[in-house]
């Protein structure tokens, strides 16, 4: 199964410094058919302008993963930690027993994002955060894991809920291929370009809610950045 969510469906808010797109409910958009997909809640597509951010704020007991499309966010929070991720990196923070953070956009040009929350499993622990580069060329034409609670995933930034994130680049008239385990839920979004997951076809920041296919294989009509959640049920 393989459900659509063109961008121009999706719901959202123009701030004027934030324009936001929510594939999910979030804040005063509410779509009791659009609650989540699995594990994942929040999966936002956030256009953030020169010299405005997010001032403080708190968060608890969710995982939150910040892939940045375009520009850079830099990051405060109330651990003391400070950091800036740029365009095709990727932050995790796991708020845990609670965290309060802010995330600006201290460029001189936009900034865009996609920020996605995952509902953690297990007991709940002490919040942290941390940011690493991922080069393109590492994902250039396969997917890679960016951020992870499964074990063996290695080099991904951990979190603690049993899901990946993943990205990929692929060029036009390649196909990549992610084999997606009986009863786990996927949500794909290409970043920019054009593809087709299993013959069904998809424009840049449309959304993909995939369960009960075995195998997904994606082929690029036009050079595609690719962003999947892997997560359970």
């Amino acid at each position: 199964m393989i459900d659509v969510r063109h961008f121009d469906s999706l719901g959202g808010a123009n701030h004027g410094w934030l324009d936001a797109k929510h594939h999910f409910s979030f804040a005063s958009y509410h779509d009791p058919k659009r609650m989540g997909w699995g594990a994942l809640r929040v999966w936002n597509d956030d256009t953030i302008a020169p010299g405005t951010g997010f001032p403080p704020h708190p968060h608890a007991d969710m995982e939150i993963i910040t892939y940045v499309r375009e520009g850079a966010i830099t990051h405060e929070d109330s651990l003391g930690n400070k950091g800036r991720t740029e365009a095709g990196d990727v932050q995790v923070m796991s708020a845990g027993t609670g965290i309060r953070h802010a995330e600006y956009n201290a460029e001189p040009g936009t900034t865009r994002i996609f920020q996605i929350w995952i509902i953690p499993d297990g007991e709940r622990k002490a919040p942290s955060w941390g940011t690493r580069p991922f080069p393109k060329g590492e994902r250039s034409g396969r997917f890679v894991t960016l951020a992870s609670g499964v074990e063996g995933d290695g080099d991904a930034l951990p979190i603690r809920t049993d899901a990946r994130v993943l990205g990929a680049s692929v060029k036009a008239g390649e196909t990549v291929e992610y084999t997606l385990a009986p009863g786990r839920y996927a949500y794909l979004v290409p970043a920019t370009g054009h593809v087709e997951v299993n013959g069904v076809a998809l424009n840049a920041r449309d959304g993909a809610a995939i369960r009960d296919e075995a195998t997904l294989r994606i082929t690029a009509s036009e050079d595609a950045e690719l962003v999947l959640v892997d997560t359970v049920a």
